[in-house]
């Protein structure tokens, strides 16, 4: 359990039932709860009560889940809260555009609320105690330029926005070149070793980091990780 007191959860969901069942689950564990029923009151009530996590659903009226995202992730008081989506929808694409809209983890449905909870303090762990040692600002390849105070990513003269996951990983491939990072070192470090994701989440990540940088740059050592090639 996160020891931290007053940890505000704000959750957002259309179906009143979902609503009351995760606040009733959140509030038992100590936490400080908030709800919304579309995007766009979860924008204004984020803004009011300054959330430390945001837990969405995909589809939604006025304004979806991923719309919504993308909005937080916009606007300066809301960029660093971590955002989970909790949602049936598990495909691929749907995850994929969870993760493209800025979302620090992605949860399908059904889930208990141990597991949830679990989930919860593991993300707010990471948020709260990130790891001390510090990678360059800026990094030079031959063809990028990753700038971490920006986290803007520069291509051959063209700037390149990534969610905030998948720059986490090119800067973390980048700091070291040509070393090969294990796939559980990278969890550990993008995710914190005590968080719990999906298998397919970090292969997601590397699949639309090689189609917006280049196939070439990221190698995948079989059955160990992956690395950074010139």
């Amino acid at each position: 359990m996160v020891t931290e007191k007053n940890i505000r959860i704000l959750i957002v969901d259309d179906e009143e039932d979902i609503l009351e069942f995760l606040s009733y689950n959140l509030r038992k564990e100590g936490f400080e709860v908030f709800t919304a029923v579309n995007g766009k009151e979860a924008i204004e009530k984020a803004l009011e009560c300054k959330p430390h996590l945001i837990i969405l659903d995909v589809m939604m009226p006025e304004m979806d889940g991923v719309e919504t995202c993308q909005e937080m992730r916009t606007l300066p008081e809301l960029e660093n809260v971590v955002i989970t989506f909790l949602t049936a929808r598990g495909e691929d694409y749907s995850q994929i555009a969870g993760f493209d809209a800025g979302a620090d983890d992605y949860i399908t449905k059904p889930i208990k609320p141990k597991l949830l909870i679990s989930r919860i303090n593991a993300l707010l762990r990471r948020s709260m105690h990130r790891p001390t040692e510090q990678q360059p600002k800026v990094i030079h390849t031959k063809k990028l330029v990753i700038d971490s105070e920006r986290y803007v990513v520069i291509k051959e003269g063209e700037e390149i926005i990534l969610p905030r996951k998948e720059f986490e990983i090119l800067a973390l491939l980048t700091s070291k070149k040509d070393r090969v990072f294990k796939r559980e070192e990278i969890f550990d470090h993008i995710w914190g070793d005590d968080i719990v994701v999906g298998e397919r989440t970090i292969d997601v990540h590397i699949r639309k980091l090689r189609e917006k940088i280049g196939e070439e740059h990221i190698k995948t050592i079989k059955g160990v990780g992956y690395k950074f090639v010139e």
